[in-house]
């Protein structure tokens, strides 16, 4: 057998996760957000193991990253026989990400309002 190292979150990532979700991120996406944030590149395995996500977890999650443009994959051979390795990483920063989280949330939020205020119209 041998030997590897798994990278695991600390308390303030588990903290950086926990506010994703809380504003109403899908957790699986904050973990690997977070994860993606704190590493250069990763192949899936790597995040599976680190953000304690199963595969299926995982696949859904970088789809929906990639169909944000967040991240990015190339394909690398791998070091045993058999298919290349994908390795992901982010394609813009996490700054740039949260700041298009926050814009999001304000616009949905400029939606419910107007939504309140035609309600008022009513009564």
């Amino acid at each position: 057998m041998r030997q590897q190292d798994v990278l695991v979150f600390t308390e303030e990532e588990e903290e950086f996760v926990s506010l994703l979700v809380r504003i109403g991120t899908q957790k699986n996406v904050a973990k690997m957000l977070v994860f993606l944030a704190n590493t250069k590149e990763a192949t899936s395995r790597q995040i599976e193991r680190g953000s304690d996500m199963r595969q299926p977890e995982a696949c859904i999650a970088i789809k929906y990253l990639s169909g944000q443009k967040w991240i990015k994959s190339r394909e690398a051979p791998s070091e045993k026989k058999g298919r290349p390795e994908k390795h992901y990483s982010l394609a813009v920063p996490a700054r740039q990400i949260i700041s298009n989280i926050e814009n999001a949330k304000k616009s949905e939020l400029n939606s419910k309002l107007s939504l309140v205020k035609k309600m008022r119209e009513y009564i």
